[in-house]
């Protein structure tokens, strides 16, 4: 089964859609025969993957050089998009960057990547929802967070911030619409998993690592997911399966429970009682 807006004639905005995730979904969606609206700052590279995206069947794909980060570029996209098609049927709010930023430097980056990452997916909410709305149209929003912005391990915290208040940003949106009488929209929070993209290859050119996933395998799942009304897609890749990321996700939270260190899943004091509990 595949959920109705997905189908044929269906209209799509995705955000990061010149690589990665993104431009898989806007080729998945595309052999669907969606209409496709896709935003990113690379415009050579959005322009090649419009093209893709006709050529694998979309009736059409129109690519909007987009700073997600700027409220207005991103409220002229959907301008582009309602005056093009009259309807927006799938928000894909996915655009995102993995610079560095330590909890006390890199403030430059800091500033680049929640741009980007937070301000990328409020702009997006800010812009489309209450057009949706207006439209009465069915309607998705899928925001794509990170497991990191769960677990939180240590090594970017600016990345995990950001990722953090995606995940509270989308929970939030959820509740928000299923208390709206009427309302049409369902909402989606995309957990991926170790995913071979831009973000984290180093060398685009290099093999993928046998523990990742392609960035179509996530699209795939995220379909199957929301066929099935999850809320949250938790995906697993080819080295963590679904078990070891909830035991993860539990001893994160359990460390606020049982007042142990902050991310005491690294710290050393705790590392056999973390081994047990993965165990149990």
């Amino acid at each position: 089964m595949t959920h109705p807006l997905f189908d044929r004639g269906r209209v799509a905005v995705i955000t990061g859609a010149a690589r990665g995730i993104g431009r898989s979904a806007a080729l998945k969606f595309a052999r669907r025969g969606m209409q496709l609206v896709l935003a990113d700052v690379l415009a050579d590279e959005l322009a090649e993957t419009a093209a893709a995206a006709e050529a694998a069947g979309s009736p059409a794909a129109l690519a909007v050089p987009t700073d997600v980060g700027d409220y207005a570029a991103v409220s002229a996209l959907r301008d582009r998009a309602f005056e093009r098609f009259g309807v927006v049927n799938v928000l894909m709010n996915n655009a995102a960057i993995g610079i560095r930023g330590g909890a006390f430097e890199d403030h430059d980056n800091w500033q680049r990547l929640m741009a980007v990452n937070l301000w990328g997916v409020i702009n997006g909410l800010q812009a489309f929802v209450p057009k949706m709305l207006a439209t009465g149209a069915d309607g998705l929003v899928i925001n794509t967070g990170s497991k990191q912005g769960i677990t939180c391990p240590p090594g970017n915290a600016a990345y995990n911030a950001s990722k953090a208040a995606v995940k509270v940003i989308t929970e939030q949106l959820a509740f928000e619409l299923r208390e709206r009488p009427g309302c049409r929209l369902a909402v989606h929070l995309l957990i991926p998993g170790w995913t071979f993209t831009g973000i984290n290859a180093v060398d685009p050119s290099a093999a993928k690592p046998a523990g990742a996933w392609y960035p179509d395998e996530v699209i795939d799942f995220m379909l199957d997911a929301v066929d099935k009304g999850d809320f949250y897609i938790l995906c697993p890749d080819n080295e963590t399966p679904r078990r070891l990321d909830e035991k993860r996700m539990a001893w994160a939270m359990g460390d606020i429970i049982h007042d142990r260190p902050a991310l005491s899943r690294w710290h050393p004091d705790f590392k056999d009682e973390f081994a047990r509990f993965v165990k149990e």
